[in-house]
């Protein structure tokens, strides 16, 4: 039976729209994609998630007219973000004579519409906002370090509503594109689902995933080698395992900012807890199959 590895990209790993971040995007992708081929040819079935966030603030910066809603957004930056993945990896599938190809599909993930989120939304989306749209735009709006911005629920993920097709889709042995920005935040009122305007961390979605499509790994990537505490201080150390207690301590430590390292340690954490046996594992770009063997990243371990 193949093992299968769900794979996190996050979104600064992919075609910024800024050009000066062009280069280095291109570089990361192409390691990014890199881990996705030793994965195949290791015998593992991928399926990688993605975030948006630089996308999804570009498309907004561009709606002066705010025509489109939250959800909307983040649907949008699935299908460009989807689409380039699958053109990068289907061409280097073709020329390697691999048999797999990508499937691209649109995740809608359900949240609880009464989370305290919709209440007291604090997660700040889009571009900077001029005064003009701070007056008259109908958003709830928080001063940041760099300005005012529109700010959104950040709900727990609770149920990948396309998760058949995603498990059809693997047995079919695509490498599967899904769950881009955490997925498309929906509720359910009654019998039907609507969009709403929240934004669902990539991280905790991507173990969600994990833990529903029964992974043998998570693998999130990032922009540093390993978890370290002390990050950049006299007693800096490098971890190439941490358990959950020792998690649950540095948390507690402040070692982890909740804006960065924390939602992804939580995550590592969330599926090694519920799923026996997972590899729950963070590295860089390119470094996958050396964290798989336990010889880079960080494993997580019960």
């Amino acid at each position: 039976m193949t093992r299968i590895a769900v794979y996190a990209i996050g979104g600064n790993a992919l075609s910024s729209p800024v050009p000066k971040d062009v280069d280095t995007s291109a570089e990361v992708l192409a390691h990014v994609m890199s881990d996705v081929i030793d994965l195949l040819e290791a015998g593992w079935g991928v399926v990688l998630t993605h975030g948006n966030g630089p996308q999804v603030g570009h498309l907004m910066k561009l709606d002066t007219e705010q025509t489109q809603s939250m959800d909307a957004w983040v649907a949008a930056t699935q299908g460009m973000i989807a689409h380039s993945l699958a053109l990068h990896l289907d061409s280097i599938l073709h020329r390697r004579r691999r048999p797999e190809r990508t499937a691209c599909v649109m995740t809608r993930v359900l949240v609880d519409g009464s989370d305290d989120g919709f209440s007291f939304p604090t997660k700040p989306v889009g571009p900077v906002l001029t005064p003009e749209v701070v007056m008259s735009a109908d958003w709830d709006i928080a001063e940041t370090i760099q300005g005012p911005r529109r700010v959104v629920a950040s709900p727990l993920p609770m149920k990948v509503v396309d998760l058949p097709v995603i498990q059809k889709l693997v047995e079919l042995h695509a490498v599967v594109i899904c769950g881009g920005g955490g997925g498309i935040p929906i509720v359910q009122s009654q019998e039907h689902y609507e969009g709403v305007p929240a934004v669902i961390d990539k991280d905790r979605l991507s173990a969600l995933l994990a833990i529903e499509l029964e992974a043998d790994a998570l693998i999130i990537s990032t922009a540093i080698d390993a978890v370290r505490t002390d990050f950049g201080g006299e007693n800096e150390k490098v971890h190439n395992t941490l358990s959950l207690d020792e998690c649950e301590y540095y948390l507690d430590q402040g070692e982890f900012p909740a804006g960065s390292m924390a939602p992804k340690i939580g995550s590592l954490m969330e599926a090694a807890l519920h799923r026996p046996g997972l590899s729950a594992i963070l590295c860089q770009p390119g470094d996958a199959l050396l964290a798989l063997r336990g010889e880079a990243g960080t494993t997580i371990v019960v």
